[in-house]
This record gives structure tokens, C-alpha cells and sequence, in this order.
């Protein structure tokens, strides 16, 4: 936050900052603003561009106590001169703020507001990330953090309405230098972020994955005795403020720099394009989940488990719990880490050639033979590509022998898509990510991502809508939660749906989601949809589990079923019945209970979500 921030709106047009005291600029030269009202209506207006901000949401803004009888029309008097200030929008001339039903909607463009600038850069640096770019990323993500002038809207946070949208401002701040310091961390690159990490973890003295990036980057520059201070410091707030310990991740990491020894070390090189590429970013949502989270960072930390498997339905968080892991477990994988996906964005299967050579290219590896798929291989034809597979896999083999690196396979379709893949020998660890309990796999440590639980599933909606607005309604908010069955993917498009929603009542969207038949249609934010990726899983399933699936969702519903219902809904033995029921055990779509119980008297379930779509199927 050291270089001056860069404007991007063209000549003649007004740009506006929020990510400090609330400016407007044009042509560099600093405008008026008019009295403190006026400045309250806009900046509540330019904290939620492009989107409709109910009259009741403005109304609390400039008057949070008690507003007088002419607030609507003193605010009518403060959007005309937000009007006049920002003038026509486009080529167009369309009006800049219109009314509508929805309330008062600004028309902003990224170029003129430095917040719309800042979620550009930063989703591009995360997409960098995501494609192993991380010079790029860097770039990126510095970029947007030169935006970045200081406490958003430090000027007007007297009013609770646009001091909370400040914090949400200030957080996406904070999650993205996170991004930025971790990536340089990657780069061997540590001692760029060190100072300024410092002095963010003074004023956010409790946000763990900033103090967990000081403390690397001390670590990595060779000043490990601060780094281990850092934990320290931390230990105590911690125990003196909330009476708690520093998460398993954290301790874990602590752990991993007290094994290193106390002697400096010399900053890490940068790694070779060769190298194994760092894996994407964590999501800034990810919630929940300690204890598997505890299992897979001991497993893997140990080094004695070298194959790991973690199932659950679509949508149950399974690729953002292992790529949580992979970011802690940097030191324990002094080669790398890297993950590839085992599926195309249709959801269908990749082929053994596609991921060897992606792997290939990931970890450089290559193979005695051509490329597969080229057609200058010396065999030629299909006889060409198989010797050339081979050839991948061979080496593949022979890096994994070679080194002690994190493969993490996502989204794994079946055992025969990795048997391959795996390493026979030498210390590399495999780290699986599947629906289906890949139960022909072994030896493997095995865990299973059941629900969360209600405190967790709230505790994710509260970072997607505020915690202003979950302790508002907080039943309405446990009716949300629950009616999404605890899939985190759809607590989080309900979140997602819900902070651009912000006039919608929390109490009507549960009324919606417990409408079996508008759930699903409920569930979408975007291009994400939580119906096409139940579908997906649904396409995995056999021909007959989709039957059995679809004759056994509505048995679900109140708590579950036992073995003697699912035999009469299914019209069969006994026996046929439980080979049925765990059949779709084995492909994730019936939950059973965690401890040892008789098929008898087990009670089996059917997430909710997955349940209302077999009910969809069952009557096309």
C-alpha cells in the first residue's frame, strides 16, 4: 500500500474511491462532495453499484435513530444532486441513479469506481493463481491492492449502515493482500510482504491467516525466531481474549517451523517454470470443518499415510477442505504441491493421457515418447498414444520416487481413473477428492464430509450476508441453513444470493426454501447452480441406483428411513434391499450412521437437496 493508486477513468469522467475516505476526482482535480448527508446517500449508493438499495436502506444510513417526517423527500433532494455530480451514464445519456420498485439503482462503470477495479484485479489474480501463474497473480493482486488508500469510508463510519459496509469492504481488502503475501510467499519472494503484513496483523491482531502469512514470511527469510514469536504473541491473545487455543492449522504450522530447527535459514528460491505449481488459492468462505481438517493436516503432516480419500456429496466442500490443507501443509511438501481436476466442466471423465500430461507439465515431467494425441509419434495412430501414455506414466512414477510432494487428484470419478497415478514408492502423498467412497481403493485413510452442523453452516452465511443481518433474524437465518440441508455450496449461493438481495427479507427466502418445489430453483447465484451440480453427481449414479434413489427420496423426509421401509418402497427381499441401499452408500448418495450399527437398525438419510431432485427426475 505503498505506491499511488491507479485511475482508470477516461477523461472527462468522474471516478470515485471508497477504499479510503469517500472521494470523487476528475481530471486528477478533487471534487465537492456537499454536506455530510449527501455524502452518507452516495456512498451508500457506490457501496452497492449496479444494484437496487431499498428507500428503508438510505432512510437508516443518514437517520439511524429517528428519522424525521420529510426523510424521503430530503433523501430525493441528496440522489438529484448525486445526479447532477455524477451526470449521464454512457453513450447513451441514460440517467446515472433511477428509482424503481427495488429502490434507488447507481449505474457505475469499473472504470470510474475504484471498488468495481479492485474485484476485477482480484478475481484475474486468483484465475492466474489458478492456471500456476503465479508471477502473474502477484502482479494482479498488487495491482488491486494499490487501490487501496486505507480503512474504507474511514470519513463516514459514524453510521452503522455504511460502517458496515465498510467492514465488508475492508475484509475483501484483507482476504486479497492475504492472496497477495502467500503468493509472493510461493515465489520465494517473502521479505516483500513482511512489513506491511506486520502492520496489518496490528490492527487485525486476531486474523489467523494473516498472522499464518507473517509468520512464514519471517520464517522464510531466515528471521525464525520472530516467526515463532508470532505464534506466541498470538497463543496469548488467543487464551487473555477468548479463552481458546490457536486452530489445528495453525499450531500444526507452528509445529512444522519448530522442526526446521532455530538456526536461520536462507529465504527459498523462487521455483523453476519446471516446478510443481502451487495450487489455487483457498476461498475466503471456507468454514467449518475442524475436525476433518485436524485428521487430514495429522495424516498428511506425519508422513506415514500416503494415500488419502475424502468423499461427500456434490457441493459438501471437499475440494476447498483440500486445498485448505495443501496451503498448510507448504512445509511439510518441500517439492510442492499440486492439484489437478479428474473431470472436464461438463463433468464428464478426463483420460489417463489428459492428466499424466498435465502432470507432465505441472511437475516436469516427461516421457520417453511423443506427446499422447500427437501425430508425429514414432509408433503412429492409436499405437503411438498408448506407448506414449506409457511412457508419461513411467516417468510420472519416477518424479514421485524422486520426491516428497502433494498430489491432490479433485474430483475423482472412479478408482480405475487413479490407480495409475498413485506412487509405489518414495514419499509422495496423494490426496483424493471424490463423491463416491471409491471403496475398491486400498490402503487408503479414509474420511467422510457428513452436514455441517448449524453453527458452522451459520457461520458461513454470516460471512457472505454480515453478521448485522444473521443476528437480525437469526431464526429465519437456522431455517436457511437447514432447509439447504447443510451442503455448504448451497449455504454459500444462498449467501451469495442474499448480499446482492439485500431488500429480501430472510424470513421470505427460508418461506422459499422450504418450498420443495422452489428450492432448487432458489439455489442459484450467477452461473452457479446447485441444481446442475447435484445433476452432475446424479449422472454418475448406475441406471438402477437412480431408480432406488428416486423410490427412496421420500422416505427421507422426516428424519430418515430404516431398512424395513426402503425393502417395502422397493418391493423386494431383504437382501436386495441392503445391497441397494449400499450401493448408493458407496456412491455417496445415502448417508448412514458414523458408528457400528446393525442394517436393521440403522437409520439411513438422503440429503435433502439431493432428495428433492430424484423427486424431479422420478417425474420427468
Amino acid at each position: 500500500m505503498t505506491r499511488p493508486p491507479v485511475r482508470t477513468a477516461p477523461t472527462g469522467a468522474v471516478y470515485f474511491s471508497l477504499l479510503g475516505p469517500l472521494t470523487a476526482r476528475l481530471d486528477g482535480h478533487e471534487l465537492p462532495l456537499g454536506p455530510r448527508k449527501q455524502r452518507l446517500v452516495l456512498a451508500t449508493l457506490l457501496s452497492r453499484p449496479n444494484t437496487p438499495v431499498p428507500v428503508e436502506v438510505l432512510t437508516d444510513a443518514v437517520w439511524p435513530d429517528d428519522p424525521p417526517r420529510t426523510a424521503r423527500k430530503n433523501l430525493q433532494v441528496y440522489v438529484s444532486a448525486a445526479r447532477t455530480l455524477l451526470g449521464p451514464a454512457g453513450h447513451e445519456g441514460r440517467d446515472r441513479v433511477v428509482h424503481g420498485c427495488g429502490g434507488y439503482l447507481l449505474r457505475i462503470a469499473e472504470g470510474e469506481l475504484d471498488t468495481l477495479r479492485f474485484g476485477s484485479l482480484a478475481r484475474a489474480g486468483r484465475a492466474a493463481a489458478g492456471r500456476g501463474d503465479l508471477a502473474g497473480a502477484a502482479r494482479l493482486l498488487r495491482e488491486a491492492l494499490d487501490l487501496w488508500e486505507g480503512p474504507p469510508l474511514n470519513d463516514l463510519r459514524d453510521s452503522a449502515g455504511v460502517a458496515e459496509e465498510a467492514g465488508r469492504l475492508e475484509a475483501r481488502c484483507l482476504t486479497v493482500y492475504e492472496d497477495w503475501a502467500e503468493t509472493e510467499i510461493e515465489l520465494g519472494r517473502p521479505a516483500v510482504a513482511v512489513d506491511g503484513l506486520r502492520d496489518l496483523v496490528e490492527r487485525h491482531p486476531l486474523r489467523e491467516r494473516l498472522r499464518a502469512a507473517w509468520m512464514n514470511s519471517l520464517h522464510q527469510s531466515g528471521r525464525q525466531a520472530e516467526a515463532l514469536a508470532v505464534y506466541d504473541d498470538y497463543r496469548q491473545l488467543m487464551a487473555r481474549e477468548l479463552g481458546l487455543e490457536p486452530s489445528p492449522a495453525m499450531a500444526a504450522l507452528y509445529r512444522s517451523m519448530l522442526g526446521r530447527g532455530r538456526e536461520a535459514r536462507r529465504p527459498a528460491p523462487a521455483r523453476e517454470a519446471a516446478g510443481p505449481a502451487a495450487p489455487p488459492a483457498c476461498t475466503a468462505a471456507f468454514t467449518g470443518r475442524p475436525g476433518e481438517l485436524r485428521e487430514l493436516l495429522e495424516v498428511l503432516g506425519c508422513g506415514e499415510e500416503r494415500v488419502v480419500v475424502v468423499s461427500g456429496p456434490a457441493g459438501a466442500g471437499k475440494s476447498a477442505l483440500a486445498l485448505r490443507a495443501a496451503h498448510l501443509l507448504a512445509d511439510r511438501f518441500p517439492d510442492g504441491r499440486v492439484r489437478v481436476r479428474m473431470r472436464r466442466e461438463d463433468g464428464t471423465a478426463r483420460t489417463r493421457a489428459e492428466i499424466l500430461a498435465e502432470l507432465g507439465r505441472l511437475c516436469g515431467v516427461a516421457g520417453n515418447a511423443a506427446s499422447p494425441g500427437n501425430a508425429a509419434s514414432p509408433e503412429g495412430g492409436a499405437g503411438g498414444d498408448r506407448a506414449a501414455t506409457a511412457a508419461l506414466a513411467a516417468a510420472w512414477q519416477e518424479w514421485q520416487a524422486r520426491h516428497r510432494a502433494l498430489v491432490v487428484l479433485d474430483d475423482v470419478p472412479d478408482e480405475a481413473s487413479v490407480r495409475g497415478l498413485l506412487s509405489r514408492s518414495g514419499k509422495c502423498s496423494v490426496l483424493i477428492t471424490a463423491r463416491g467412497q471409491l471403496a475398491g481403493l486400498a490402503p487408503v485413510h479414509r474420511i467422510a464430509l457428513p452436514a455441517l452442523a448449524d453453527g458452522e453452516a451459520l457461520e458461513l452465511l454470516g460471512k457472505l450476508i454480515g453478521a448485522g443481518r444473521l443476528r437480525a433474524d437469526p431464526g429465519a437465518a437456522l431455517r436457511i441453513v437447514r432447509a439447504c440441508g447443510g451442503l455448504p455450496l448451497a449455504v454459500e449461493v444462498s449467501g451469495m444470493r442474499l448480499a446482492v438481495l439485500r431488500h429480501l427479507p430472510l424470513a421470505e427466502y427460508a418461506d422459499r426454501l422450504d418450498d420443495p418445489s422452489a428450492a432448487l430453483d432458489e439455489l442459484v447465484a450467477g452461473d452457479v447452480s446447485v441444481r446442475h451440480r447435484i445433476a452432475s453427481g446424479w449422472q454418475d449414479l448406475a441406471d438402477g441406483d437412480r431408480w432406488v434413489l428416486g423410490r427412496l427420496a421420500g422416505l427421507a423426509e422426516g428424519g430418515g428411513f430404516t431398512l424395513d421401509r426402503a425393502t417395502e418402497a422397493l418391493g423386494c427381499g431383504e437382501r436386495a434391499a441392503i445391497r441397494a441401499v449400499e450401493s448408493l452408500i458407496d456412491a455417496g448418495a445415502v448417508t448412514s450412521p458414523a458408528g457400528e450399527v446393525t442394517a436393521h437398525a440403522a437409520r439411513y438419510e438422503v440429503p435433502r437437496l439431493l432428495g428433492l431432485y430424484a423427486h424431479e427426475r422420478e417425474g420427468v
